[in-house]
């Protein structure tokens, strides 16, 4: 199936477009970035030059995407969730006489969203980090540094409270540091996990027994 574009979105010549993605009204795609297949791209929405977006990912209306990010198969992007690409941006040269370029420079940073990944509606995700395999960052986050797979973060600025499953559901809560944990099984899909201080590992899936 062809892409679908809203008769208002805005997407430049050299942008790539893949197969059954939707791109709502009003969102303004520039070239050359790229989004995968099967995408959902939400009415209002801002995608920056360079991007470089997987396949089967779903973009809420909203979202701005900067120049530098890099999002992986099967994340989810909340409604208002802003990106950044520099930690120390001035508009103007120190002298005030002229505007500052807005092409990459040395000073430009990246930040990758890896698979499986989802960020709250109105997260802010800051610069020069990863939010890792299936993290889920909470509503209204400030992301200031990079979250580890499988965590669960909250907070201005952001902090883990627990380590999520691939289905979404907790699978361990903890108000400290992140623990280790013997093996756990998710009690909404039954996939088993365990964490090494803080580092989770997925074991598999849990044998059920058969009455």
């Amino acid at each position: 199936m062809p892409a679908r574009l809203h008769p208002t979105a805005l997407v430049e010549d050299g942008a790539v477009i893949g197969d059954g993605t939707a791109v709502w009204d009003n969102a303004h795609i520039r070239a050359p970035s790229r989004i995968g297949a099967d995408c959902i791209v939400g009415g209002k929405s801002y995608i920056a030059y360079g991007v470089d977006i997987a396949d089967r990912v779903k973009i809420n209306a909203f979202v701005y995407v900067c120049y530098g990010v890099s999002i992986e198969t099967g994340v989810f992007v909340g409604a208002g969730t802003t990106f950044s690409n520099e930690a120390f941006p001035r508009a103007c040269t120190p002298d005030l006489s002229a505007l500052q370029t807005s092409d990459p420079t040395e000073a430009t940073r990246t930040t990758r969203v890896r698979e499986g990944a989802s960020i709250g509606a109105r997260a802010m995700i800051g610069s020069d980090l990863e939010i890792g395999r299936f993290a889920m960052v909470g509503m209204g986050a400030l992301v200031t540094k990079s979250v580890p797979d499988f965590h669960l973060v909250i907070g201005q600025p952001a902090r883990s409270i627990g380590y999520v499953c691939r289905c979404g559901q907790p699978v361990l809560r903890f108000s400290g540091p992140p623990p280790s944990m013997a093996d756990t099984a998710c009690g909404a899909c039954g996939r088993v996990y365990r964490a090494d201080g803080g580092r989770v590992i997925e074991i598999g899936q849990a044998k059920r027994s058969v009455a």
